[in-house]
């Protein structure tokens, strides 16, 4: 029988009023808990729970431990969909269905059916309404949908849309935009173009939110947990970078680098301030040398990671989690071992609440879901010590804008967690 905390109890109580309904709490808070019980209060037969690929196992264990005698739980990304199909028609009891966001969109058998109800596991992943999933997904029919994320949006309201029209409210993008999004019309360039310039209406955006089955609560409504510093580093710019914001083109040792697109500009830039700058790779050394405590570092690129391992070297262990490699061996066993973190590897999911020092050697370029997580990874339940945040910023760069871009992203995302009528003034 699963019982929940008195914080869970009150969201589930609030959203039984609504046939559909968003939970984005903050993690940590235990969405699971909240959505499997609005699963179970729903009461359909058929029960299609969508999840990232590292989930499916936790999403097994939990309605397999919880639920014992309420669902036939079927891992739909080890058994084949006619064997999942034909589940749902013999079942006795109700069946729940896991599979991963990446799997549903080549299983189109799924979309048959009908009476269920859908759970999205982090439904930020269905963000972007022209991508397959989302499409797909837009397509289905259930009875009832629930949403699960901690990050409803990239700091960006039109991320919304999407998910507000999975929970039933029947708005156009064209209408969505208009009522909440302000645009002027550029004409430097020799013909007119639509350019947005900020938000407007927010207040009138949180309220639909709620009118529709939202809840937003952060850990710190619910729980105490320790204080955070946040200490920039500040970096000088490089010569090279200054000759390549001017050339588009340097050539360092056997590296070329060529801006001749936005894009490969701005990655050149942004190699320019990491593994190019022998002055963040010395404030590095530095850091690491400066505590004997264990460090969680986070990083964007392979060539960022090959150069910070050749600094640590010998001097202390070090753990993995990126694209390739998982070994948190070092970080549970050793006070001074240090964990070399990839943002999209790493930034969600994690608990890491041993550690209290992060080091950022790079930002994440665009995506402010990613970086507000990767703080979140000590700064949870569990977590005795203030957490401190070291940033290695280059000044007047790319760094610099990067890091602005995240800072208004996160007032953004903080405006979904206000209560009805509080103010923000930062924003």
């Amino acid at each position: 029988m699963l019982k929940l905390y008195e914080h869970q109890q009150q969201a589930v109580d609030y959203l039984k009023n609504f046939k559909n309904c968003l939970i984005g709490d903050d993690m940590g808070l235990g969405k699971t808990f909240e959505g499997s019980e609005m699963l179970h209060f729903y009461g359909n037969r058929v029960n299609l729970v969508v999840c990232q690929k590292s989930k499916v196992n936790d999403w097994m264990e939990h309605f397999e431990k919880y639920y014992t005698w309420d669902y036939t739980v079927v891992d739909a990304t080890k058994n084949k969909i006619d064997f999942v199909m034909k589940s749902i028609e013999v079942n006795v009891s109700p069946t729940v269905i896991i599979i991963n966001y990446d799997l549903l969109i080549r299983r189109p058998e799924l979309q048959t059916l009908r009476n269920f109800t859908l759970l999205l596991d982090e439904s930020s992943e269905v963000k972007n309404e022209t991508s397959k999933r989302a499409k797909y997904i837009l397509k289905m029919n259930p009875s009832n949908v629930i949403l699960l994320t901690g990050t409803p949006i990239n700091g960006k309201f039109e991320e919304l849309w999407s998910q507000l029209k999975l929970l039933g409210w029947n708005i156009s993008k064209d209408l969505f935009h208009n009522q909440y999004m302000n645009f002027k019309i550029d004409r430097s360039n020799g013909f007119p173009r639509k350019v947005f310039t900020g938000y407007k209406n927010k207040e009138r955006l949180l309220k639909k939110l709620h009118d529709y089955g939202g809840v937003f609560r952060k850990t710190e409504e619910v729980y105490t947990l320790p204080q955070q510093i946040h200490i920039p580093l500040k970096i000088a710019k490089t010569s090279e970078y200054k000759r390549f914001n001017k050339t588009k083109y340097i050539l360092l040792g056997n590296a070329e680098i060529v801006g001749d697109t936005v894009l490969t500009e701005r990655l050149g830039k942004r190699l320019l301030c990491s593994v190019y700058n022998k002055e963040k790779l010395q404030a590095f050394k530095d850091l690491i040398n400066s505590t004997n405590d264990r460090l969680i570092v986070f990083y964007n690129f392979n060539a960022e990671l090959d150069e910070l391992v050749k600094i640590v070297g010998d001097s202390k262990p070090i753990s993995y989690m990126n694209g390739t490699d998982k070994d948190l061996t070092a970080y549970e066993e050793c006070d001074d071992s240090i964990t070399f973190v990839q943002y999209q590897s790493g930034s969600m999911g994690l608990n890491l609440q041993k550690a209290n020092k992060i080091i950022y050697f790079s930002p994440p370029d665009g995506n402010s879901i990613y970086f507000e997580q990767s703080k979140k990874r000590i700064h949870r339940l569990g977590q005795t010590k203030s957490c401190f945040y070291y940033y290695l910023i280059v000044e007047d760069s790319v760094e610099t804008e990067i890091y602005e871009t995240l800072g208004i992203r996160k007032n953004n995302n903080d405006e979904l967690f206000k209560k009805e009528g509080e103010k923000n003034e930062s924003i």
